[in-house]
């Protein structure tokens, strides 16, 4: 066996020797036809050009193109005219425009063309959802055609002037100027957590993993000059943080304008909420944004609550200290939201135990969502109670708390507290160490100034 693998072992010695003894002698005759052919074209080559060929002849690839190895030659025309000839013949029909053009393919584009690393970055922040396309080419698009060299391979011949077809078109993110609210309030709490504390209320927010908090709320006091008037509203957006501060900004003010105009006709009031949310999401479904935002709101007049809301912000109220939820999420997994959508056409799904709306949405009500607008609705339920003795305060919060903690126990957390303020941090500081990732906005109010 051992004799075996010494003669399996000397047989390849043997022939690693010969095979390199071959290749020399190919190399040797290479540099002698090389030398042969300089001095019958007395031309003296230049040590890359004899290089390459040598390469060439070993088997190896050339440093450089053909038409180089021409260029750098220095000889009588006669013999610059023969060389380019034999090197026209083995390049085939490629001749130096086509060379140009393949060049030019493989040339960078302009910067105009592309997008810059802030421009990323703004779309990045923004999120997809929070902008308007833009088409950046008008031209139809086409396939792009292959480049010169795999047309070659192909057996193709390359055409100089053969116009090249544009690629497909690019959309790019624009910002959308008219929700550049140019708010001091807004611009403050833009990629921040933040604080707010006024009289009868304060507010606590928490950005979550999301590179943009889409967290807002609304705060308007002293309605009509009565300081028992007040309109309070907490906002989760989704798909970017522009339906949010829409809302945030105009969804109190066309609330309390519909309000207005009722006069003395007491029974509408509920109308006129409802007419609110529809202005509101009227209004943005206008500008062609694409992103949403779940809202809860509370009007509190004439010594009563007013409770609306459309997705899953929650107003719990504490009576005695027991919490009564005021509103009802709306979600997919809800039967009721469920069929409805399916009765108008939609279609809803479970994946990984939630509910969603064509894979998307797991709530069912919003203001926005141009996308989903035929089945995400923004009709709100409305809830009417009065202010009694027994009612201490409000918690309005996003789902970023709910999903974690519940009514009962925000009630208790902030039932043995003396300060509103610190009692918002602690459900916020509660709700993260049970693991949310969410933005986490909550909203304490004090009742006790708003009985009539």
């Amino acid at each position: 066996m051992v004799d075996l693998h010494e003669l399996l072992l000397s047989f390849s010695i043997v022939s690693v020797v010969l095979f390199s003894i071959r290749r020399l002698q190919s190399l040797m005759m290479s540099v002698t036809a090389i030398a042969h052919e300089s001095s019958a074209l007395s031309v003296s080559p230049g040590p890359l050009s004899t290089f390459a060929k040598v390469l060439a002849a070993w088997g190896g690839p050339s440093p450089v193109s053909p038409s180089f190895l021409t260029e750098t030659l220095e000889s009588p025309a006669s013999a610059k005219g023969e060389i380019s000839n034999q090197s026209a013949a083995r390049e085939g029909d490629m001749s130096r425009a086509e060379l140009e053009d393949s060049h030019d393919l493989t040339r960078p584009a302009k910067c105009d063309d592309l997008l810059t690393v802030k421009q990323c970055r703004e779309v990045r922040e923004k999120g997809l959802h929070d902008v308007r396309p833009r088409e950046i080419n008008s031209e139809a698009a086409t396939d792009v055609p292959a480049s010169p060299a795999q047309r070659l391979i192909a057996g193709e011949k390359v055409s100089a002037n053969k116009l090249r077809k544009r690629p497909a078109r690019l959309i790019l993110p624009e910002n959308f100027p008219a929700l550049e609210l140019g708010c001091e309030r807004l611009k403050k709490r833009e990629n921040k957590e933040f604080e707010v504390e006024g009289r009868d209320y304060c507010l606590v927010s928490k950005k979550g993993r999301r590179d943009v908090m889409e967290d807002s709320y609304g705060v308007t006091v002293d309605v009509a000059g009565d300081p028992k008037q007040a309109f309070f509203a907490v906002i989760d957006g989704h798909g970017g943080r522009a339906a949010a501060d829409y809302v945030a900004e105009n969804l109190g003010n066309n609330i309390l304008r519909e309000v207005e105009t009722l006069g003395e006709e007491r029974g509408s009031l509920e109308e006129a909420i409802r007419r609110g949310y529809s202005v509101t999401d009227k209004e943005f479904l206008s500008q062609g944004v694409v992103s949403g935002a779940c809202a809860a709101s509370v009007l509190l007049k004439d010594g009563h609550l007013h409770v609306a809301n459309v997705g899953d912000c929650r107003v719990v109220l504490c009576r005695k200290g027991v919490a009564d939820a005021l509103t009802r999420d709306h979600q997919v997994s809800q039967e009721d939201e469920r069929l409805r959508i399916e009765n108008s056409g939609g279609f809803v799904h479970s994946r990984n135990g939630v509910w969603r709306v064509h894979g998307s949405l797991a709530i069912s009500r919003a203001i926005g969502d141009l996308h989903l607008k035929e089945w995400i609705i923004s009709e709100p339920e409305i809830k009417m109670c009065r202010i009694t003795p027994d009612c201490e305060f409000l918690i309005m919060a996003s789902d970023g708390l709910w999903d974690k903690v519940s009514d009962q126990e925000a009630v208790d957390l902030v039932s043995r507290q003396t300060n509103l303020q610190e009692s918002c941090k602690k459900l916020v500081e509660l709700a993260c160490s049970k693991g949310s990732l969410d933005d986490i906005t909550v909203m304490l109010i004090n009742l006790q100034n708003f009985r009539s």
